[in-house]
Parts: structure tokens; sequence; C-alpha cells
């Protein structure tokens, strides 16, 4: 494993069977430090000696874990014991948690090695991985191009060979954005699915965490081992799913529902085509596909910011220099909390708190937040009377390929439109898989399959099938075998 590789678990485990869990760990960590792309923020100085703990206990009287020895790739939001975790934002430099979350112990009990923790929007907030304080991670298919965001860093290092697999999580489409822009997939779990337990919040009732990877039998697995109830998230729900059960090559019978405001004004020609000829091949393969009707689409995007923003405004008033992360002093707690947040925020999520905390004002808090958690109501109603009907619905994932660095970054409001499909599914709490359908100017392009609450077995076996009657999945960067 001396060059950069497209490996999933199935492989990395077979090398794991013939070298250890040391050599791959220690092959994945010299491509990070060759790497140009900027998909890590921290590096964990333990992945050595938790892979040779690993490769001690190989008669399986230890860790013999689905993931035993499979490095792993983990969003800079995520809470890790003894891992710098900083949202990739200069107000947590140096935070160090004291505790894993929930998601992490599941992948510790599996037996993982985690490599380091990815770059990020800062706080989640952007489309881009352009707002960190660690600078913008490049797309591993042509470094003049945005890798998507917020878990751009995650994207890009499975994309780049520089993981396996990795976690990210999805408020807006932070899951699904650079999984399409990197050729990779990523899913967006049901709201509920997963515990948030040790996820630092942007915006608590639409952030989910979400796996990445290069097939869909990774996300599976992935999903297997993280997904599931805990008490300590109240959120969560007692929900049982076998995730690997969708494995299944057949889509005969599955019915598909395809929305024109999912194809409207905005869409890259390239990728209105790759996607309709992605839902003709499921045609082929014996679905049947209609038009269906999501009147409450147009009004989503705004719903999304104003519900997104106003809990960012409540979640961030936690970072005042007193607990943790940057302090900047002053002669009362007001002074000092406000230089702080002047001085370790960036202008994105200072923009993001603002405008949050107008909404939620006295006097505009009716005129603008509950007004958006009605359209919040209608949009998940628009799901649920599609998928009465329907078993899947199919979108573009995002309604143009990787747009260049720096094209959209001075443009809030441009940034924000990029978002138009990817929102409505974290209003509404379903489920969402993207995945590659094809190529424009040597670009991928990602399609999504919308899913019911927790019928993720559903899309999954539509992505398995697609998946294992196309090629898409065997095209990469550049430099990656």
């Amino acid at each position: 494993m001396s060059k950069a590789k497209w490996m999933g678990i199935s492989k990395v485990r077979e090398s794991i069977a013939t070298s250890s869990s040391e050599e791959v760990t220690a092959s994945y960590l010299d491509t990070i430090l060759k790497s140009r792309i900027n998909g890590y923020v921290t590096i964990n100085e333990g992945a050595i000696a938790r892979a040779q703990d690993i490769d001690k206990n190989k008669d399986g009287k230890g860790h013999d874990g689905v993931l035993a020895g499979v490095p792993i790739a983990i969003k800079d939001n995520i809470s890790t014991k003894g891992i710098q975790t900083t949202c990739s934002s200069k107000i947590l430099q140096g935070y160090v948690p004291p505790y894993n979350a929930h998601v992490i112990e599941r992948l510790l009990d599996a037996g993982a090695v985690i490599l380091g923790k990815t770059n990020m929007d800062e706080f989640a907030m952007g489309t881009s991985t352009e707002s960190s304080h660690y600078g913008t991670t490049l797309n591993p298919w042509d470094h003049e191009k945005v890798p998507g965001g917020s878990s751009g860093g995650s994207a890009a290092v499975v994309a780049a060979g520089e993981a396996p697999i990795s976690l990210g999580s999805d408020t807006g489409g932070s899951v699904r954005c650079p999984a399409a822009f990197c050729g990779v997939v990523g899913l967006k779990p049901t709201y509920g699915g997963i515990s948030r337990y040790g996820l630092i919040s942007y915006a608590n009732s639409l952030e989910q965490i979400g796996p990445i990877a290069t097939n869909v039998s990774d996300i599976a697995t992935i999903m297997d081992v993280i997904g599931g109830y805990d008490p300590r998230d109240s959120t969560s729900i007692k929900q049982e799913i076998t995730y690997q059960d969708s494995l299944v090559d057949d889509v005969t019978g599955l019915k598909i529902g395809v929305s024109d405001e999912y194809f409207a004004e905005g869409i890259d020609e390239g990728v209105e085509k790759s996607v309709w000829a992605a839902i003709q091949k499921f045609e082929d393969m014996g679905a049947t596909w209609e038009k269906i009707s999501m009147p409450h689409t147009k009004y989503a995007l705004a719903s999304y910011y104003i519900i997104a923003m106003s809990e960012a405004s409540s979640n961030l008033a936690r970072f005042d220099g007193t607990r943790h992360g940057l302090r900047e002093e002053g002669e009362n707690w007001h002074v000092m909390a406000s230089r702080t947040r002047a001085k370790g925020f960036g202008e994105e999520v200072k923009r993001r708190i603002l405008l949050g905390t107008y909404a939620l004002s006295a006097g505009y808090h009716d005129k603008y937040y509950l007004k958006a958690l009605k359209v919040r109501t209608l949009v998940k109603q628009d799901f649920d009377k599609a998928l009465s009907n329907v078993d899947v619905l199919m979108a573009p994932t995002m309604p143009t390929p990787a747009f260049k660095i720096g094209e959209k970054i001075e443009d809030p409001l441009a940034l924000y439109l990029t978002d138009v499909n990817t929102v409505p599914i974290n209003l509404a709490g379903v489920p969402s898989i993207s995945m590659p359908c094809g190529l424009v100017d040597g670009l991928p392009v990602g399609l999504q399959i919308i899913g019911n609450h927790f019928d993720e077995s559903t899309i999954m076996r539509a992505a398995y099938s697609f998946e294992q009657n196309t090629d898409h999945l065997a095209k990469r960067p550049a430099g990656v075998e």
C-alpha cells in the first residue's frame, strides 16, 4: 500500500490478514502526510498503538469486531476522547474532549482505528469547506474545485485513498453534498436513527451523523455498527434495522417518484442528463417511475436557513471563553465573551448567529421562526404524501458539479442556493443516500435516492442494485489506484 488506494472494508481486512493492522494504518498515515488536499485537521498520535493492540489480539480473544484493525476518519465536530476536536474553528483550537461520542464508542468496540479528525466548514456551516479556520480542503478530482461541505474533509479523504471510510454529519446536505462532489457514497439516515450524543451541535432538530464510503456495502457495515438507540440522546428512537440485509441486487417492481421541483431552474444540463440516465437504468432493471409533485419544495430553503440559524444562535452561545478553547481577557464577562467570540468565530459563523438571533428576537419570532416551522410541516407532508404512493424518490444530489474554490464564498446567497435539493430531506427527517451516477467535465455527479422514515433498507437496496449494475463506483480521481 505505498500509493493511495481506493479500498473498501473487505479489501482492508484482507490486507490486515496478510500483513497487520499496524502496517495498513502506517500506510494510510504515510499517504496522509504526503497529501496536498488538506483533508485532516488533526492526526491521531495513538493510531499506531491502537493498531498494534488489535494485532496482538488476532486470536479472537480481543478486538475481533467487524472493523477490527480497519482505519477510519472522523469529522472534526464529533467528540473523540484524547484527540483534539475543534469544529475547524479557532475558538475551539486546542480543545480535547474528555469523552467519546456514542458513535465513537461503537466504532472502537468494533475494533476500528481512528486515523484523525477531518477538515470541515467551521461548525458545519457551509457547502464548500472554505469557511474552515484551517484552510480549504481540495477536491481530489480537481484541486481547483471545492470538495463540498460541510463534511468536505471526510468525503475528500475517502476519495483520495487517505481513509477507507469516514464519518460526517448532515444538517442540510453536509454528507450528501461532498459525497456527490467527490464521487463517493454518503448516507443521511432517518433523524433519530443514530445517536447525536457527542456531536457538537449546530442545529439540533436537523443534523444527523452519517457514513461516507467507496461503496454501498461499507455504508451498511458502518450503519450496523453505529446505528441504534442511545438513552443519552433524547432524539434517539428505538428502531432496529439490520442494514446488511438491504444488500440485495433486485429492484423489480420498485416504484420511483420524480419531482420536477428537484430539476428546477439553475440545474446543470450535464447533471440533469446523468440523473435521468440513472433513472432509465433503474427502469431497465425492472423498476418503474412516475412524476410526482412536491409543491412546497420552493419554500424549503428559506425555512431551513431560518430554523438552522436560529438553533445555531442558541447552540453557539456556550462558546464564550469561560469553559474551554480560546479566551480573550476583559474587565468583565461581557467584554471577555465579546472579544473571544469576535476573534474566535469566522465570518460565516458570525453571520448565521446574528441572523438566527434576529429571527428569534421579540417582534420577529412569529414573523420568521414560527412561520418557518409551519413551512417545515408542509414540506414533511409533501414527503409523506409522495412516499405513500411510491417506494423511493430520485433527484440530483446537487444541481451542479463541484464549483471552483472562491467562486461563491463572497456571495453567501449563491452558496446557500446550492443546497436546494438536500435541505428538504433534513426538514422532513427522512433518509437519503447519494451515490455517483456519471461525470460532467471530469467531475462526479451524485444521484440522490430518498426513502420513507426508517426505510433505509429500500433506498440502500436501490443503491446497491445500481452499484452492481453500473461502473460509476469504479471511477476514481487521478493518482488513486
